[in-house]
């Protein structure tokens, strides 16, 4: 059996660089970093967008941004174990609120401390007694 030549590859194995990248970044304790996303199947990609205006329509006019070239970013993110890179992403979920979690998860801290919840046994004063009598006589 011969092999097949396709004259077009769905996905090319050569990399080709996107130029100086608009690359989100966050701001905390240490400056400036970049911002991480996941893919629809979970794993975690390094964004850039090759316009400004790209930028602003997908994650908003709020979102601060640095330029990087693509080998930059890739030099960044492989460190962390993030070696995808999404080029001019067209959609984003809405990010998380973070009053709303702070709530929720102070709702729902008393199911994971509460002893009944984890699974412990509740041991009343009759119990222990009833456990002592044999032992004393």
């Amino acid at each position: 059996m011969s092999p097949v030549e396709y004259s077009e590859d769905p996905e090319p194995s050569e990399r080709f660089p996107a130029g100086l990248l608009f690359v989100p970044v966050r701001s905390g304790p240490a400056g400036r970093t970049a911002r991480f996303f996941r893919t629809p199947l979970g794993g975690r990609t390094a964004v850039g967008f090759t316009s400004a205006a790209k930028l602003t329509a997908t994650l908003g006019s709020e979102q601060a941004c640095i330029r990087l070239s693509e080998p930059a970013l890739r030099a960044l993110a492989a460190p962390l174990g993030v070696t995808v890179l999404t080029v001019d992403p067209q959609f984003s979920a809405p990010a998380a609120s973070r009053t709303t979690a702070t709530v929720r998860e102070r709702e729902n801290s008393w199911r994971r401390l509460h002893p009944e919840r984890a699974g412990a046994l509740r041991v009343t004063d009759a119990a222990v007694a009833a456990c002592l009598n044999p032992l004393i006589g």
